[in-house]
């Protein structure tokens, strides 16, 4: 809305108020005035009368009294007269007094109580209902020598005052209509003098006003939006929504169908053996799991994983590889093995008690150890050997995910010089100052750049990485082109934030809310009108659990009428287990919910419901659909595909979603309810506003969001990583490996 019409909309908006305003007041002044008018003019006709009156009522002439009466009302503005005697007997009236107005009624409100010391009578005056007609009725006392005879009662017309009162008003919307005018003649000017100015000044931009510093930022977005829409087109030909088959035709079309494969430390699909010996098949509960299994099931392609289930090694053949998903066969997992000594050392020793804490501000103090470290630069070239016996050709394309592997891309380059090689990190990258805790930070910063692409969430932790390096390594940052130079080679920077796949097929293959909610509900033994919270995380002390619950227990506090109808229910995966800090998370969570329990639980009643076990996907949805409200309330995540996950859920555009906006996910979905997870003030009050959310909003949110995820989906994600490399390798070819500026061809600078 332009300014000057908002100051329209200001004004008429204020003058309508002093309009109605004024009318009250108008009406209010008018009633006044015509009964102190009347009032006035009933003690002037008193003052004229009241010696024949006196004279006619000490005599006992009563024809005389109503002779007298009867010229009273010749004035126009007097109906009817009466005299009355102090007892509240009338002696004489006109014919046209009501016979509803009687002496005996008014005498009590004219004379003084039994109590009153003198005999002084007061006049009384009040307005009085005939019918259709409203009257003014005067009482006035009559007094020969301080001692009074009786009262007079006068009834005045007051219609006279109803064409003053619209005459006024006539007057008011006139004034109104010369004020709008002026104000709407006000708002054609202020809009053509600026209109006239913004063009001046856009003629002036296109003069050359662009070359000017402080508009090369909004250049170099404009030119990076253009790009990025003008080449998905050129890629595939079409425009719109990313589809599995969008993108399995792009691959097809532009890399001429190779395979990609991804490094990735988590497998998809992990087999164990049961208490009955049977094989079972596990979905892990893991973001990087959920964002990537649709892009290889689209893809085709080869997953390379650390086999950890109990069943893996009897169900691969002797390459060690498994068709997945089981019984679709849509793509191989290649699973390589790990001794413990290498699975401490690698996985929770530098990955998690290194790497995980250090990526986090989550006040937990990073533990680095030499032999954790010889451990994970063992595990990241075993993990390189099995990227480079699955490549058919000497370019091949590589995926590699994550924290667990910022040494293999250096390994593999130096195998494979002409491969793609695109790294994504899916935790935060730290601050320079924060990497610097890290003995290793420089040897983590060279393994990094020997990526073809180098991708984050968001464009925060680009610029941290840029940083990082700035600080500890010899190389040439090219900002402008989001870009590193480092032992001749270039490696580009980008931010792509991650999703999950639309339509969801977890979300498709569950019932309805209605009915996932009714089992909830049976299953949970809760009440039927219960209001349902739900989250669900892995037992991490970076996802903010203990605060979610602590959150809980402050609305059950400051919201009463809660208590016995809101139940929360957390999903909590154990994970890694084995580390004194996720022991100590597990057991913190459990003392807690215990605490609030006790304090508000009544009978049946929990206040909170803690799961501690795998969830698979189905049963996750299902509580999704079931939910009044998600709270994700992470400390410090890069994206978190829960939050995401829950919108995908909601296909009846129903629930709240109560986000910490310390996510990467805060950034996209703005319709949420964003808090700070550390405010357990703003998150209960957070809750509180969602339990009460009208459904009308609720809709308007979640539709908004659902239609976010549905763009930018995690076929988008993959297309855009896949498109930029295609076009990395149309230049590498033409121009030489990384020589030269990513500008010599067409399209390279976004």
């Amino acid at each position: 809305m332009s300014r000057p019409l908002r100051f329209t909309l200001i004004v008429l908006a204020g003058l309508g108020l002093l309009v109605l305003a004024t009318s009250f007041f108008v009406s209010r002044t008018i009633e006044e005035w015509v009964d102190r008018d009347l009032s006035t003019r009933s003690q002037l006709a008193l003052r004229g009368a009241r010696p024949a009156l006196v004279t006619s009522w000490i005599t006992g002439s009563a024809d005389r009294l109503g002779a007298l009466l009867t010229d009273l009302t010749r004035d126009e503005r007097v109906v009817a007269a009466a005299a009355c005697t102090r007892d509240g007997n009338r002696v004489a009236a006109t014919s046209e007094w009501p016979a509803q107005v009687t002496c005996a009624a008014i005498a009590p409100r004219v004379r003084p109580a039994a109590d009153a010391p003198g005999p002084q009578w007061a006049g009384w005056n009040d307005s009085v209902s005939v019918g259709a007609h409203d009257l003014y009725l005067s009482a006035l006392p009559v007094s020969e020598r301080g001692e009074p005879v009786g009262f007079l009662m006068l009834l005045h017309d007051r219609g006279f005052a109803e064409p003053r009162e619209a005459q006024l008003q006539r007057l008011l919307v006139g004034t109104f209509a010369v004020l709008a005018c002026a104000a709407s003649l006000l708002t054609i000017i202020l809009t053509r003098v600026s209109w006239r100015g913004w063009t001046n000044e856009i003629r002036r931009v296109l003069r050359g006003g662009m070359h000017k510093p402080e508009f090369q930022p909004l250049l170099k977005d404009v030119r990076e939006l253009v790009d990025r829409l003008s080449l998905e087109r050129e890629l595939d030909g079409t425009a719109g929504t990313w589809t599995p088959q969008r993108l399995k035709d792009s691959l097809k079309r532009y890399l001429l169908g190779e395979r990609v494969v991804v490094l990735a430390n988590r497998e998809p699909y992990i087999h164990d053996f049961d208490r009955d010996g049977q094989i079972v098949v596990h979905h892990p509960a893991s973001g990087l799991v959920t964002a990537l299994e649709p892009v290889m099931r689209a893809c085709s392609g080869v997953w390379i994983a650390h086999g950890s289930g109990t069943a893996d090694r009897e169900t691969v053949d002797s390459h060690d590889h498994v068709h997945v998903p089981p019984g679709e066969d849509a793509y191989l997992l290649r699973r390589v093995w790990l001794t413990e000594e290498e699975e401490r050392g690698y996985y929770y020793g530098f990955a998690n008690e290194g790497l995980w804490p250090l990526c986090h501000v989550a006040h937990t103090r990073p533990t680095f150890r030499s032999e954790d470290w010889a451990h994970y630069q063992a595990v990241n070239r075993k993990f390189a050997e099995a990227a480079l016996k699955e490549v058919d050709a000497d370019d091949p394309i590589i995926l590699v995910q994550d924290y667990h592997f910022a040494l293999a891309p250096r390994m593999i380059r130096e195998r494979l010089p002409k491969a793609t090689i695109i790294t994504f990190w899916h935790v935060p990258w730290p601050n320079f100052e924060r990497l610097g805790i890290c003995p290793w930070s420089e040897e983590l910063l060279d393994g990094l750049l020997g990526s073809s692409i180098l991708g984050f969430h968001t464009q925060f932790h680009c610029n941290n990485f840029f940083d990082s390096v700035d600080r500890y390594l010899e190389a040439r940052i090219d900002r402008e082109f989001d870009a590193v130079v480092y032992g001749g080679m270039r490696t580009l920077v980008r931010p792509y934030p991650i999703s999950i796949d639309w339509p969801n097929r977890w979300a498709q293959g569950t019932a309805t809310a209605e009915e996932c909610r009714k089992s909830v509900i049976a299953e949970l033994r809760l009440r039927d009108d219960a209001r349902i919270g739900v989250g669900v995380d892995r037992l991490d002390y970076t996802k903010g659990i203990e605060e979610r619950l602590l959150a809980v227990e402050r609305l059950l506090e400051v919201c009463p009428e809660h208590r016995g109808v809101f139940t929360f229910v957390q999903a909590a995966a154990p994970s890694r287990s084995t580390i004194p800090e996720y022991q100590a998370i597990a057991d913190r969570v459990e003392a807690i919910t215990d605490r609030v329990n006790k304090r508000f639980g009544d009978g049946a009643y929990r206040p909170i419901i803690l799961r501690r076990r795998h969830h698979e996907p189905p049963e996750v949805f299902r509580l999704f659909k079931a939910a009044d409200l998600c709270y994700v309330s992470s400390l410090h995540d890069g994206m978190n595909l829960v939050a995401k996950e829950f919108v995908a859920a909601r296909d009846d555009e129903r629930g709240v979603l109560v986000l910490s906006s310390f996510t990467g996910a805060s950034r996209e979905l703005a319709e949420s309810l964003i808090v700070n997870p550390y405010d357990l003030d703003e998150a209960a009050e957070a809750m509180a506003a969602a339990l009460v959310m009208p459904v009308a909003e609720q809709r308007v949110r979640m539709h908004a969001m659902r239609a976010f995820v549905a763009e930018f989906n995690i076929y988008r994600w993959a297309g855009r990583m896949l498109r930029d490399a295609e076009r990395l390798r149309r230049r590498e070819r033409l121009s030489g490996r990384f020589e030269g500026s990513p500008n010599d061809l067409p399209g390279l600078e976004a």
